[in-house]
């Protein structure tokens, strides 16, 4: 039976990105397609694609509009907080819309074409609020791009592993999570400047000079045992 579509005037790009957001939570990101949300409408496909030109679009309609809701969610949670408090403040929004919304949160964490992410609030939004959170901190560059990226793949490490019931042990989850951000906050506290890496460096690099000259030494010494004569370090 040939499907009718439904009056144009009830259909709008608003209603078509938040039926394919919706949807990506409920069969996942990788199979949400324009045919799926047609279906969810009760409409053929050729009704959406005055809404939306391609399945790539609309994985972007999804991208733009879940980071909105994303941003807003941080923006609450880290207001008037510093330090530890936006830490876990930030922390806990991030896992609970990264679990309750598991397509859309996917949908944030793609890379989008430049002339749309440059555009979409909400993916700046989610940037400014993320250097925002380690501010308390006195982090200054390129140990505070370091520091947030190992924040965040931390939080989308634990998240991720949450949706899938990919944590086997029975040990609570909550409980795991606030070690785990005690833990966050030690790090951060702690982090290494870039002069105490560079001086890590070059103590490494002195330790291994003296090691060399030492093994130099060492052989140096053998070949005189053996009435060889000895040519000693080339540089």
């Amino acid at each position: 039976m040939r499907k009718v579509d439904m009056p144009r005037r009830g259909l709008t790009s608003e209603r078509v990105s938040a039926a394919a957001a919706e949807l990506a939570d409920e069969v996942g990101l990788s199979r949400l397609t324009v045919a799926a949300v047609a279906r969810h409408f009760g409409v053929s496909d050729a009704a959406l694609y005055a809404h939306v030109r391609s399945r790539d679009a609309l994985i972007e309609q999804v991208a733009v509009r879940a980071a909105a809701t994303f941003a807003d969610r941080l923006g609450l949670a880290v207001a008037g907080r510093s330090g530890r408090r936006a830490l876990v403040g930030f922390a806990d929004a991030y896992r609970a819309f990264a679990v309750a919304h598991p397509g859309q949160y996917a949908a944030t964490q793609l890379p989008l074409p430049p002339e749309i992410g440059t555009a979409s609030a909400g993916h700046l939004r989610m940037i400014e609020l993320s250097y925002a959170m380690l501010r308390g901190y006195g982090l200054d560059e390129p140990g505070r791009t370091d520091a947030l990226r190992f924040v965040r793949s931390t939080f989308h490490g634990f998240a991720t592993l949450e949706t899938v019931d990919g944590f086997g042990h029975p040990r609570d989850l909550d409980a795991s999570w606030r070690s785990l951000l005690d833990a966050v906050h030690t790090t951060l506290t702690n982090w290494p400047t870039s002069d105490e890496g560079g001086q890590r460096a070059n103590g490494g690099q002195q330790a291994n000079g003296n090691q060399g000259a030492n093994r130099g030494q060492q052989a140096n010494g053998g070949q005189r045992a053996n009435g060889e004569q000895g040519t000693g370090d080339r540089k």
